[in-house]
């Protein structure tokens, strides 16, 4: 199963996270199989980058985003047109 979720880097008590697409049974930083994004905590989720053209690529595909992605999301926008994108599939 494919997850949209944050993975770690950046130093110690200095943090940033991609957002990435991953299969959801490896580690946290580990494999992942395309990054969507980025995002720096001291900045806010507002400034935020995020690809929608592959974020909506990955939903379409059935990946399931985590909680704090989900969040993010919701706040860029990236949900209602998502949800757009199914209404006019069908």
């Amino acid at each position: 199963m494919v997850k949209i979720r944050l993975t770690r880097i950046g130093r110690h008590k200095d943090p940033f996270f991609r957002i990435v697409a991953a299969d959801s049974h490896y580690a946290r930083d580990g494999r992942i199989i395309e990054q969507i994004g980025y995002f720096d905590p001291a900045q806010g989720v507002e400034n935020a980058v995020i690809n929608e053209e592959l974020a909506i690529k990955w939903l379409n595909a059935g990946a399931v985003p985590s909680d704090t992605v989900k969040a993010m999301f919701a706040r860029k926008g990236i949900n209602a047109k998502y949800a757009e994108s199914k209404k006019a599939a069908k």
